[in-house]
């Protein structure tokens, strides 16, 4: 099945408008963005797209969408995600989230968990290990920041254009005043999130970096330990920035347990 190439659209909600990207065909996947990448169409996207149709919304504050002002904090992240669901004609779509948007991804699941039909969560945020903590992007410099998201830092131009205009900068500064808009007390994380877990019914797979310098894999081995039904796959020579890093590799494994994940969601219906 060939991807149909990504469409652009706005939804209109209450507050403002919800920038979404979509493109192929299949089973609908909705895709929660890490705190780089809104309103981007990455080769992960593209590749993803071949089996399933992708659905990219941008989080509120995020790329194209618009602040949002009631959307505060994760817990209304998680309400307006549902709201999107619904708006979109969702059915137990995948959800696959990255880093924040893996955070995101959690959540949802843990309140809705009828909503999600099988998820991904790749290098993803929310948990508190105080033994392991999540490195702090606010204070480094843009080359302490590259160094710390890729193993491979010549890969780094997929996601920073090395000679960035205005427009460009304006964009990133945007991003991550959302981020810290809903991520920066308590610190990247949710401290209830990892006794919710349990709660937690879709097929996971927990994909981690071996060399994530920003988010520990002790995370990842705590997920893929408190929900049920997941499975934790260990990439080598990759850092955070995995689907910029290695999209081939991150898309298969994604592509491939969906499939299975899909199946095992039906027969648990």
């Amino acid at each position: 099945m060939t991807a149909s190439g990504p469409t652009e659209e706005y939804l209109e909600v209450s507050g403002g408008r919800v920038h979404v990207l979509r493109g192929g065909t299949g089973a609908p996947l909705l895709f929660l963005h890490a705190a780089g990448g809104a309103g981007r169409w990455l080769e992960y996207h593209e590749l993803l797209s071949r089996r399933f149709e992708v659905i990219a919304p941008d989080h509120p504050g995020f790329g194209g969408s618009d602040e949002l002002p009631e959307v505060e904090g994760m817990d209304d992240l998680v309400y307006h995600y549902l709201d999107l669901i619904d708006r979109l004609g969702l059915d137990r779509p995948h959800v696959v989230g990255g880093s924040f948007g893996g955070w995101l991804a959690a959540e949802l699941a843990v309140h809705t968990p009828q909503a999600v039909g099988s998820m991904v969560l790749l290098s993803a945020a929310g948990l508190r290990l105080p033994a392991h903590p999540v490195a702090d992007l606010f204070l480094m410099t843009p080359e302490q920041v590259v160094d710390v998201l890729f193993h491979d830092v010549t890969k780094a131009s997929a996601a920073f254009p090395p000679d960035p205009d205005v427009d460009a900068i304006l964009a990133i500064y945007r991003d991550m005043t959302a981020l810290a808009r809903f991520s920066w007390v308590p610190f990247m994380c949710n401290p209830k999130l990892e006794r919710r877990l349990g709660r937690i019914s879709a097929p996971t797979l927990v994909v981690w970096p071996a060399q994530d310098k920003l988010i520990p894999i002790a995370h990842g081995e705590r997920y893929a330990e408190k929900i049920p039904n997941a499975w934790l796959a260990v990439v080598e020579d990759c850092g955070h920035a995995m689907y910029f890093e290695r999209p081939t590799e991150f898309a298969r494994l994604t592509a491939d347990f969906l499939a299975t994940g899909a199946e095992l969601s039906g027969a648990s219906r």
